[in-house]
């Protein structure tokens, strides 16, 4: 079983791994939803992601559709001991503009949305999914707190902020005697993206940019592409000559060479997959780290719920830092 941990300073028990759902309601249907979610909680599990422009670049899926497949499995489903989470204040997809939404407006209108698409009456955690600096940080946590007092959200974070901005962020809340956000949702996984590639691919700042400090200042740190899309275990199963481009792209380079080496060789040790040493290495951080695991069939779900309970050492976080 998924073992739980405590989400800083919310008090709100989470399983060490989270349930990313970006494909729910496309590429992955209701039936196929509802046996991933399923298998989740059968697991142990309890901390769902999604987002309010997920499936939203699929022209012929409803308007939401993570969230309405989410709200459809709930609606069949206690939401005790649930932990929901959800992003909003992203560009809108539907309409072809990429121009920031970063704003009270936004804001206000993707959670009352997200709320009717989850049917539920308060969100647990919710994330600004991207960032607007050109938005003074004020307005933004104002808003915020507003909607957490009204209750329609329990607590907030930020997904693709830098690590200056949620620096900012966090010092105007203390002024104001708020807790600010109570995590951070950066791009972070063992492999180490080539910037390039990354950027083109529509993600935002990694990990080593700037967040150790803010992670060891005891922001908890629940990264996506936890997995790194699957790079390690694709490179072990079929070569380099294997990787789909996109994935080439973005992680094949020599320190993911070495790293991978490593990876495999912990795996050997320790009788474990490559995916589990993967994760494991997140899990086994010293400070405070949530993976968000992506999966489409529950045997994958399976497995990957075997590295909350992997506990990698300091030794074994080393070699697969150092790829040695």
């Amino acid at each position: 079983m998924l073992p739980k941990v405590t989400l800083g300073p919310t008090g709100l028990s989470v399983s060490k791994l989270c349930y990313g759902t970006n494909m729910f309601g496309t590429a992955i249907d209701q039936g196929q939803a509802n046996e991933l979610l399923d298998t989740f909680i059968r697991l142990g599990g309890n901390f769902i992601d999604t987002a309010r422009s997920y499936g939203d670049w699929v022209p012929t899926a409803p308007k939401g559709a993570s969230e309405r497949a989410i709200g459809t499995w709930l609606a069949n489903h206690s939401r005790e001991g649930l932990v929901i989470a959800t992003k909003g204040a992203f560009a809108d997809m539907r309409s072809g503009s990429w121009a920031p939404r970063v704003n009270p407006t936004a804001i206000a209108i993707d959670i009352s949305e997200s709320l009717d698409h989850l049917r539920i009456d308060r969100i647990d955690l919710w994330w600004l999914h991207t960032d607007d600096p050109s938005q003074p940080v004020a307005a933004i946590i104002d808003a915020l707190i507003a909607h957490q007092q009204a209750g329609r959200i329990r607590h907030f974070g930020a997904s693709n902020w830098s690590p200056a901005r949620i620096t900012e962020a966090q010092a105007y809340a203390r002024t104001i005697r708020h807790e600010g956000f109570v995590a951070i949702q950066p791009f972070w996984g063992l492999a180490v993206p080539n910037k390039e590639a990354a950027t083109q691919q529509g993600y935002g700042a990694y990990y080593d940019e700037g967040f150790a400090a803010l992670h060891a200042g005891g922001l908890p740190v629940i990264p996506y592409a936890g997995q790194s899309r699957g790079f390690f275990t694709k490179l072990a199963a079929g070569g380099e000559v294997k990787l789909p481009e996109h994935l080439a792209a973005m992680y094949l380079n020599d320190t993911n060479r070495r790293r991978a080496k490593a990876v495999s060789a912990i795996a050997a040790e320790r009788g474990v997959s490559v995916n589990e040493v993967v994760l494991a290495y997140l899990t086994s951080q010293p400070h405070l780290t949530i993976p968000i695991i992506g999966a489409g069939r529950p045997e994958q779900l399976t497995q990957s719920a075997k590295a909350a309970t992997l506990g990698l050492t300091a030794r074994e976080l080393e070699r697969l830092r150092s790829g040695s």
